[in-house]
């Protein structure tokens, strides 16, 4: 959840520091704060974002070539100046950043109150630091050693970096369950949560795997586990373009990201498939593919705007696969004894990589036999490398902590592994199968055409832009669509809004409806047409303001809805690729119009560490 950076090298820390921060801001933004080595070891916090931090060290002195920061997304402790990293040991000589949860953290506290130890946050961040201190002064060791035995005792997850006021050319670094990325430049060392602040100096990057620990000294770095046995880093290079993490001339990365989905779409597909020779291959999967085919259930596990694609990959696996799926919240999922068995295949899917929830679902599939897909967007992350199998959707980095783009993505993908299994099971006729790779191809430029709408939308948005509820409605496909768009609404608008399908509106929600609820209806020409008009019918009945996304040259629906938005068509399978743009674009110039920051939504962060 929390951002760290920390540098050591020739140049001015804080300047990259600061940078790297901002870049990192979507994953916490409660507090932030600054280490640095300048005739002492200095710490300069604030509540707020990294601009207010900014403001605090206007007339201080930066000058120092080793530093570290932090963004923090509150866990223990209310967001204020104690409480924001990075934190002191007693003796002030040692001081920590740390994005993650130290579970035990209470028994380590108590302890170390009882020794003397006197401490200034609520935070379970300052009771590591003393702990890894304490250490270090009663078994006599080097620092390096106290941060590997601290790491022995702690239960929890963690993403760490320590710097030593005794030490001024040292960094030491650790993680399990929260990502952390080592940059390798000339003669100079860069840490992160992730590569976006890193990218601007070199591209040679080091994932540190679980359980792992950093040591940066003197230039050199080595690389150890917690175990005490050195490995070889692995050092990758990292495809990303510094102006892909830049607003690019848009007002927010939200929309940027809307707008960059007919391109990301295509890079789902580019070089896999190509409907003129019926090609279709997911380099990932071709070593597990008879698995998919041959399972006897699969098994999404996600959380939030994924869970949501999952809901769709449902339609897809059993529509064209003709294999039962079940779709399963990550963060339920290990904490009701679910019935796997081998054979079984467990999809999960995840934008950030590093869903601390979905990373735990995973594992314990694994124990029990069940074969492991991974679909993620973020290279190198943590669910890719503990999966078996999986895809990469390439949609390219998603800064707004609304999710978008990453979930068309995700649809994207998820549709390409059903047709790759429902063609080599013959659940699917060759016509079918050449009729939705073509189908596929057609997804971007009705995505553009979509995005067309962006004035109408924001018009229909003046309209709306005080109310306090909303209902989204859907059916088939168009469901979990509906789920989305509600989701979309609350996260950055704060107004509050459900999804339900559309025959449920008569089991409970049409007793809120009246002159005042807004609802939405994703009512596209599918095989439940029929059935979504009669709801139609029954809300405007109860005097409902009806928003519908119908499919272009509908005459049906919008005589009888408020507000139309209509979309192209496309095969209903496909469609959620296409009417929830509208929908993401509605709940975005709400937002705005309401004075809510979209990219940093209150309580939000962007990659989920903790459970």
């Amino acid at each position: 959840m929390c951002g760290i950076v920390a540098y050591v090298g020739q140049r001015q820390a804080a300047e990259i520091i600061i940078k790297g921060l901002k870049r990192l801001e979507y994953r916490g933004y409660d507090s932030t704060g600054i280490a640095l080595l300048n005739k002492g070891l200095n710490v300069y916090k604030k509540k707020g974002k990294v601009a207010e931090l900014e403001s605090f060290l206007k007339d201080k002195n930066l000058n120092s070539t080793i530093g570290m920061g932090h963004t923090r997304w509150a866990t223990h402790g209310e967001p204020n100046d104690e409480n924001a990293h990075p934190h002191y040991s007693a003796t002030k000589k040692l001081a920590i950043i740390h994005n993650g949860i130290i579970e035990n953290y209470g028994s380590l506290k108590q302890e170390l109150i009882r020794k003397g130890h006197v401490f200034e946050s609520e935070t379970d961040t300052e009771v590591f630091i003393h702990f890894i201190e304490d250490i270090k002064e009663n078994e006599k060791c080097s620092l390096d050693e106290a941060v590997r035995l601290a790491l022995t005792k702690v239960v929890g997850a963690y993403a760490i970096v320590v710097m030593s006021l005794e030490d001024p050319n040292l960094l030491i670094a650790a993680r399990k369950g929260s990502p952390l990325v080592i940059g390798v430049g000339k003669d100079e060392f860069f840490m992160a949560s992730d590569a976006t602040p890193i990218i601007e100096y070199t591209n040679e990057v080091i994932y540190l795997n679980d359980q792992e620990i950093a040591i940066i000294n003197n230039g050199k770095l080595t690389v150890k586990n917690t175990a005490n046995l050195p490995l070889t880093p692995y050092v990758q290079t990292v495809d990303l373009e510094l102006e892909a993490i830049e607003k690019g001339g848009y007002d927010h990365f939200m929309i940027k990201e809307i707008f960059e989905q007919p391109r990301s779409i295509h890079d789902c597909m580019r070089g896999r498939l190509d409907s003129s020779t019926g090609r279709l291959i997911l380099g990932g999967l071709r070593e597990y593919i008879n698995k998919l085919v041959n399972a006897d259930r699969i098994v999404i596990v996600a959380c939030g705007t994924s869970w949501h694609a999952g809901l769709v990959a449902e339609y897809f696996f059993e529509e064209f696969c003709r294999i039962p799926v079940e779709v399963e919240y990550a963060s339920e999922f290990r904490y009701r004894n679910p019935v796997i068995r081998e054979g079984d295949v467990v999809i999960a899917i995840s934008q950030s990589g590093e869903t601390a929830d979905t990373l735990a679902a995973i594992e314990l599939a694994k124990s029990k036999g069940a074969i492991i897909f991974g679909v993620c967007n973020v290279v190198g992350s943590s669910i890719p490398r503990a999966t078996h199998a999986g895809a990469y959707t390439h949609a390219g980095p998603e800064i707004g902590v609304a999710s978008t783009k990453a979930f068309t993505a995700q649809l994207t993908v998820l549709n390409m592994i059903a047709l790759s299994v429902a063609h080599k099971k013959g659940t699917i006729t060759e016509q079918k199968y050449h009729e939705m790779l073509t189908e596929m191809e057609n997804i971007p430029a009705k995505v553009e055409t979509a995005l067309k709408l962006n004035d109408q939308i924001k018009t229909i948005a003046t309209e709306f832009k005080d109310s306090r509820n909303f209902l989204y409605l859907g059916r088939g496909y168009n469901f979990p669509v509906a789920l989305e768009g509600a989701l979309k609404l609350k996260e950055i608008s704060y107004i509050h809004a459900e999804g339900y399908p559309a025959a449920e509106m008569k089991h409970g929600p049409i007793a809120l409806i009246d002159a005042e609820m807004p609802v939405v209806f994703i009512a596209t020409k599918d095989s439940s047409y029929e059935k979504v008009v009669s709801n139609i019918q029954e809300v405007k009945a109860r005097k409902g303001r009806v928003i519908s996304v119908v499919t272009e040259g509908d005459t049906i629906i919008p005589k009888m809805s408020d507000y139309v938005i209509e979309v192209p068509a496309t095969i209903d399978s496909l469609m959620p690729l296409v009417s929830v743009v509208p929908l993401q674009l509605l709940s975005y110039h709400i937002a705005v119009m309401r004075g809510c920051n979209v990219d940093q939504p209150r309580n939000l962060a962007k990659s989920v560490t903790v459970e």
